[in-house]
């Protein structure tokens, strides 16, 4: 059984004190059954740094791509469209828009929500997506960007089933973190319900959301076995089963061979 953390962000984890190094992460995920995992920028240096982290780790996934809440860094899209051509760049973003931390720049949020979908298309890349109170518009631009060419994933999915119908209608995935073992999140758990499984992929989104019962640590790649366990009771199947279907789903949004 291989499982794979579809969405994490290797350079924020503690290797001060909980981890010695990246080798200890992945050792620890793959004591798991987490074979493989896609690391995450959220700008454009941290990319630069975050590729050389993971150099020689063949496991590891990069994407390349500016955060809605990190636009106060100045870029140009000639550069990130060069900085994503790297071969070991599977993905554009994570990109999309939060209006719930940051409302005084939704022009700009915007702007470059469009300018990763047509670095995505350019590339034939997917995109890695991130909304938090912008649903209308964040379909909108999926939809005016002709997202449906290079595919993408809405990470750390908390919408509900009508918005997951939509993205599943212009052929995105749903991504699935440690949110919805929370006891709250029966809303999140109905929608998990809903989405087919070869639409769904899992993820840990560490260090952040880590799921039961881990809540109140930091998260990291070998708790996505957990989000992988609850998934599987939620849709009645073997944890295998899932593991299987949304390895194969990982591949075939991404591009690669597991």
């Amino acid at each position: 059984m291989y499982l794979v953390d579809s969405h994490c962000h290797l350079d924020a984890l503690d290797y001060q004190g909980l981890h010695t190094d990246l080798q200890s992460v992945l050792d620890a995920a793959k004591q798991r059954d987490v074979a493989a995992c896609l690391a995450v920028s959220t700008t454009l240096p941290g990319f630069k740094n975050l590729k050389e982290m993971v150099a020689g780790h063949p496991e590891v996934y990069l994407s390349c791509g500016v955060h809605p809440l990190n636009l106060d860094e100045v870029y140009q899209q000639e550069e990130l469209l060069n900085l994503a051509s790297d071969n070991r760049v599977v993905a554009l973003g994570e990109t999309g828009l939060d209006y719930f931390y940051q409302q005084d720049n939704l022009p700009l949020q915007q702007t470059c929500f469009r300018q990763h979908i047509q670095v995505g298309r350019e590339l034939n890349k997917p995109v890695i997506v991130h909304t938090r109170d912008a649903r209308t518009d964040t379909l909108s631009i999926l939809r005016e960007e002709k997202a449906s060419e290079c595919g993408g994933v809405l990470h750390c999915f908390t919408e509900d089933c009508d918005t997951a119908k939509q993205l599943l209608d212009i052929g995105f995935y749903i991504s699935f973190s440690g949110i919805v073992t929370f006891r709250n999140a029966d809303a999140l758990r109905e929608v998990a319900r809903y989405v087919p499984l070869d639409r769904m992929l899992i993820e840990t989104d560490s260090p952040y959301l880590a799921p039961v019962p881990h809540r109140g640590k930091e998260n990291q790649p070998a708790y996505v076995r957990d989000v992988a366990e609850y998934l599987a009771v939620l849709k009645r199947v073997d944890v295998a089963e899932l593991a299987q279907i949304t390895t194969r789903n990982f591949s075939q949004l991404f591009k690669v061979t597991l």
